[in-house]
């Protein structure tokens, strides 16, 4: 056996009656390239030159790992497709930063305020939580768009949240970059809200198939945001709104995620900055306390951002100020406990609590030791 295949799980190996299978499949075009996939072949060239790489699978000449050995190819990193037809990932030449590119129209609002966004005393801001843009790039194949590179980042619940402190600083974050700028996302659900999981996976992780290795052939180990904090941020400006101080602020319309709002119309004007609001305290409730228990000292928060008449909503500056109020009467012991799922059973309980209170055993004897 060559030594590259004694660095292989046995689990990601197959017979060779099997790899003669995979290379007749191959053949057959069971692992070519998507259309989608194909558009960012073409464009690799671009990249490479201005300093992206792309993985093996988008590389010009790319020829299946699996082949000529005895591989299973479900188990190799270059089967893997890209979920999104409009966003890859790739790595930054220069420092091996791992991105994201994305396809958008050229003249767009989306890449107007990803730009102001991205200005250096913006980014600078340790309040922010916007995602910037690190580079603009012509679109090779379609030349009404653009190639936008961001940091690559991962859903903000991917691992869950563990302890009630981690809940309690992801709204901490969240609130915070609405009291900072006057631009409204009017889009800031669940599905647009980020983080940096590098602190959490210090070895890295897949970038399409998050909770596996870079090669993808292990399980990626994570660590906890409790002990290792990281930075959640906001994308997708694609029906977000910008207003100078002297701007009446509303808007029409009713694109976005969460369709719940009472104010949505696309024929009676509202304040986007009480929208964001409702939509923020709407991740909460969703979030975590319709999931965990524990976490009701934060519904007072919650219903205020909820409230049905958005003039009676809480600002961003106020919610914020609500929340310094609640984590100050709570106990801070409190803060390091686990969360509990709401469908956990009894004898689930007994077992999670005992290996929570030995995991704090731990962290107490560490901090005694130095």
């Amino acid at each position: 056996m060559s030594g590259w295949l004694l660095n292989i799980p046995i689990q990601a190996t197959c017979s060779p009656e099997d790899a003669q299978m995979y290379a007749q499949w191959t053949k057959e075009g069971d692992w070519d390239l998507l259309p989608s996939e194909r558009a960012w072949s073409d464009r690799q060239s671009l990249l490479e030159e201005r300093g992206y790489i792309l993985r093996q699978r988008y590389r010009t000449g790319w020829r299946p790992s699996w082949l000529g050995h005895n591989r299973d190819p479900f188990s190799c990193e270059d089967s893997i497709i890209s979920r999104h037809d409009h966003v890859i990932d790739a790595t930054r030449r220069k420092d091996n930063l791992l991105v994201s590119i994305k396809v958008v129209k050229d003249a767009s609002n989306e890449v107007k305020i990803a730009r102001l966004v991205s200005s250096p005393q913006v980014v600078r801001n340790p309040a922010n939580h916007c995602v910037s843009v690190l580079d603009i790039l012509p679109d090779p194949v379609f030349p009404d768009k653009a190639l936008m590179v961001m940091p690559y980042l991962r859903p903000f619940n991917d691992p869950p949240f563990n302890a009630i402190g981690e809940a309690v600083e992801f709204v901490k974050q969240t609130l915070e970059v609405k009291q900072q700028y006057q631009c409204r996302n009017r889009d800031c659900a669940a599905a647009n809200i980020m983080m940096d999981g590098r602190p959490l996976y210090p070895q890295g992780h897949h970038p399409v198939e998050i909770n596996r290795t870079p090669d993808f052939l292990h399980e990626a180990p994570h660590l906890s945001r409790l002990d290792h904090p990281v930075k959640y941020y906001f994308i997708d400006f694609g029906i977000s709104s910008v207003f100078g101080e002297r701007d009446p602020p509303y808007v029409l319309g009713t694109k976005g995620r969460d369709k719940d709002p009472p104010e949505l119309s696309d024929h009676t004007p509202y304040n986007p900055f009480m929208l964001d609001i409702y939509i923020l305290g709407h991740v909460y409730q969703e979030e975590f306390i319709d999931k965990y228990s524990g976490l009701e000292f934060l519904e007072p928060l919650v219903t205020a951002m909820m409230h049905i008449q958005p003039e009676r909503r809480p600002t961003a500056e106020d919610a914020i100020l609500m929340l310094h109020n609640i984590i100050s009467s709570v106990d801070t012991t409190l803060l390091r406990w686990r969360l509990r799922s709401r469908s956990e059973s009894a004898p689930e309980r007994v077992v999670y609590d005992t290996v929570a209170v030995a995991r704090e055993g731990m962290y107490h004897l560490r901090r005694l030791v130095r």
